[in-house]
């Protein structure tokens, strides 16, 4: 028991540890927006072709975000299972789940770069490209697709890093991927006249580095769980739990574009271009908002799986407890600022006199239930790391597909402000989807807490 009385996952403050580990995640959920936004911000400023280059790479987005997403799917489906290991002491099942992910992740790598590099073309005029966009639709994205593996890795083995409780390190693969990032666009786009082109580059060259860095520290003497040669032999009892947990947040990152999709088409139809511009306003707020509720549930994932390995029930109870707090906390002064002043929040992506007051109008309607997405995400998260596949899958199917996509479309039949129905779909799934989430995990963790024996240690709650 040498590594419980050890670890600080199963004898540290669970209020400091999970703050001590959250901070780090917040940081770099908002690093990685950042970072994302680095290539369209010098992309747009090329010279003569900036709008329609930018325009041309993001089309690319619906596919850069399906890669991410399976890098979620191995990732996110294994890293927990692992932390659940480790809290029962037996490291070396943990790392075989670790070396089965990492296996999976080189071949989903291999099999996505020979998929969209055969159908890029017709992939990207389905997205919407068009004559003048689709030539710098491809040159990015034949490049960034060439890079598929380092995002795999940097993102998908970058979660063991925080399951074990190094948050600061994992936070660190992300800035120096972002960081180089920074540094390297304006010289591969502008200095090598490479435009598009040097963009792509710059992102694979730094994704490169960031997956370096995750490998090295893996293989390095700091980490508690080593990537081993004897580990990486593909293992269908490993590799099954693996993907039926990760399917939770592979739908959650995929649907994404299908969602934008949905709602963009819609609200052309019913508002024009001012009704769409102002729903990419109001998503940017909302996925912005909810990064630090993402940091949170990832630090507290490391602290709830490896102590529901460990069976020590009220340590479990205690991390579930301070992360809905502090979820709900911050979700409901969020949402008291927003309906206060939402022409604020609208202000930061627009100084547009006829797209303020419009989408300031929408917000209070679109993020009239937000004060509660604490609850919802804190809890569909914590079922992820409790490694509850089959009710982290059903709820992640829940609030997008079987709900809010079909309100999209639904809503505006019997509402004679079609726009406003639009905008109010995303209150009404969240209203359903956050009342099922909870009533569930009440349920079910009150049973999952009973299988739990009663341990006294010298822990400290």
């Amino acid at each position: 028991m040498q590594q419980e009385q050890t670890n600080p996952l199963a004898t540290g403050s669970i209020g400091k540890l999970l703050f001590r580990l959250a901070i780090p995640s917040i940081t770099a959920q908002i690093i990685n927006v950042l970072y994302n936004m680095v290539d369209r911000m010098f992309i747009g400023h090329i010279p003569e072709i900036g709008a329609a280059a930018l325009t041309g790479v993001g089309i690319t987005f619906p596919i850069i975000t399906l890669i991410s997403a399976f890098s979620y799917l191995i990732g996110m489906g294994g890293a927990p299972l692992a932390a659940i290991e480790m809290g029962k002491n037996n490291q070396k099942q943990a790392e075989k789940i670790m070396g089965n992910c990492f296996s999976a992740l080189i071949m989903i790598s291999v099999l996505l770069t020979v998929f969209f590099l055969s159908f890029q073309k017709p992939l990207l005029l389905f997205f919407g490209a068009s004559e003048n966009t689709l030539a710098y639709a491809i040159d990015y994205l034949s490049i960034y697709t060439c890079g598929t593996v380092f995002v795999q890795i940097s993102l998908g083995l970058n979660t063991f890093i925080t399951s074990q409780g190094f948050a600061k390190t994992s936070m660190l693969t992300v800035l120096i991927g972002a960081i180089l990032n920074i540094i390297l666009d304006p010289i591969f786009i502008f200095g090598f006249n490479m435009g598009v082109r040097g963009a792509a580059l710059a992102t694979v060259f730094s994704q490169c580095i960031s997956a370096i860095w995750v490998f090295c520290f893996l293989r390095g003497h700091t980490t508690k769980l080593k990537l081993k040669k004897e580990n990486l032999t593909l293992q269908k009892e490993l590799i099954l739990p693996i993907l039926a947990l990760g399917i939770s947040p592979f739908i959650m990152q995929s649907t994404e574009s299908l969602l934008t999709i949905c709602l963009n088409t819609s609200l052309q139809k019913y508002g024009g271009d001012l009704a769409v511009g102002a729903m990419t306003i109001l998503t940017s707020i909302m996925q912005f908002s909810m990064l630090p509720i993402m940091g949170l549930t990832q630090g507290a994932q490391p602290i709830t799986s490896f102590n529901y390995g460990a069976k020590q029930k009220q340590r479990v109870k205690k991390t579930v407890q301070i992360l809905l707090i502090s979820a709900f906390c911050y979700t409901f002064l969020l949402w008291l600022l927003i309906m206060l002043f939402p022409a604020f929040f609208v202000k930061i992506f627009t100084n547009s006199q006829q797209l303020i007051p419009f989408t300031a109008w929408g917000l209070r309607i679109y993020m009239s239930v937000s004060c509660l997405m604490g609850l919802q995400m804190s809890c569909q998260q914590s079922f992820i790391a409790l490694g509850k596949a089959k009710v982290s899958t059903f709820l992640a199917l829940l609030r997008k597909i079987l709900l809010l996509i079909p309100l999209i479309y639904i809503l505006p039949l019997f509402f004679e402000d079609k726009v406003f129905a639009v905008f109010l779909a995303e209150p009404i799934a969240d209203a359903i989807a956050i009342t099922t989430t909870t009533i569930l995990f009440s349920v079910q963790f009150k049973k999952i807490l009973a299988q739990l024996p009663e341990m006294k240690k010298n822990a400290v709650l």
